[in-house]
């Protein structure tokens, strides 16, 4: 009942946004040009202070040489189902631009907002952990998965382009937040509340974002992609029950089983819509993803961990 009710109530969070955008959008409140700007800010501003945050606080001295196991295990959870993920994409979709944002949604749930609130409420005790454990998945998000899968470089470009595309602003923020989290001494309040206080706006906007784009595409067209369900369902099912069967057949610490299938677990993130909303791309298959698969981790979610308390 924890689990449930816990979920519930971000999930009335998150549809609470999700609606205010709506409504804006559809009753005129705001310029044409909203969504647009929200993008860029989000692109530029918001997701980059919560990368170089996330990194600010967890990549430190002390914890990278304690928790090593997490580091690895995350590493290896994040980088073992990249087959699957990458198979599960092409069967979905021929369409090359549907394809990247399917492959991320598969390989990068909302670990961030949504697991991080799950597991802080749910596992206090593993929330910390959780973190460390996520951090392989940052790295690879903003080394491969935004730059490649969001914004793929043009059929035919150049090395020298492909490197220009892959330095981008979450890029540049998280090698910021690697140093700043090494340094031997305290960065000044400002500073860090600054990055603290702008990253918290990542999600709520990306939340406002997702119901003025909802508004912008007819339900017909964003819901009517069947292999938006079929990928929902591999998300919140599949990759779930897979990381289940490999920590209850490994002798893996469980607090480390529990940081896996909590990343697991997770719906399909936000990223898809907010990035590509960005550079002027259709968003509607990932907003329609982004919706059903956070209606339906309301069930699967406390399902996934009822399974996992009874398997460890």
């Amino acid at each position: 009942m924890t689990v449930f009710s816990s979920t519930l109530g971000q999930m009335a969070f998150l549809f609470f946004l999700i609606v205010i955008g709506y409504l804006l959008t559809r009753f005129s409140i705001l310029p044409d040009t909203a969504t647009a700007v929200l993008s860029k800010l989000e692109s530029w501003v918001f997701i980059p202070a919560l990368v170089m945050g996330t990194f600010m606080h967890n990549f430190t001295v002390a914890q990278f040489g304690t928790a090593g196991k997490f580091i690895l295990a995350g590493a290896v959870t994040v980088l073992g189902g990249l087959p699957l993920v990458l198979l599960f994409a092409r069967l979905c979709t021929k369409d090359s631009y549907t394809r990247g944002i399917y492959t991320y949604g598969l390989a990068f749930s909302n670990f961030g907002f949504m697991g991080n609130a799950v597991v802080s409420a749910l596992f206090p005790d593993v929330f910390m952990n959780y973190l460390i454990f996520v951090l392989p998945f940052w790295v690879l998000i903003y080394l491969w998965g935004v730059p490649y899968l969001l914004m793929p470089v043009k059929e035919g470009a150049s090395f020298k382009s492909g490197l220009k595309n892959l330095v981008n602003p979450m890029f540049i923020a998280m090698l910021v937040g690697m140093i700043v989290g090494l340094l031997p001494f305290e960065v000044p309040t400002f500073f860090s509340s600054a990055v603290s206080s702008l990253g918290s706006c990542m999600s709520p906007v990306a939340m406002l974002l997702t119901g003025m784009t909802i508004a912008k595409t007819p339900l017909k067209k964003m819901l009517g992609v069947p292999s938006i369900y079929a990928v929902s369902l591999i998300r919140l099912l599949l990759l779930p029950a897979v990381a289940l069967t490999v920590v209850a057949l490994s002798p893996v610490p469980q607090d480390v089983a529990l940081c896996a299938v909590a990343a697991s677990a997770m719906p399909l993130g936000l990223n898809t819509i907010v990035i590509p909303s960005a550079y002027g791309k259709d968003t509607s298959v990932a907003a329609g993803m982004a919706l059903i698969s956070h209606v339906l981790s309301v069930i699967t979610i406390p399902l996934t961990f009822t399974l996992f308390s009874m398997l460890l």
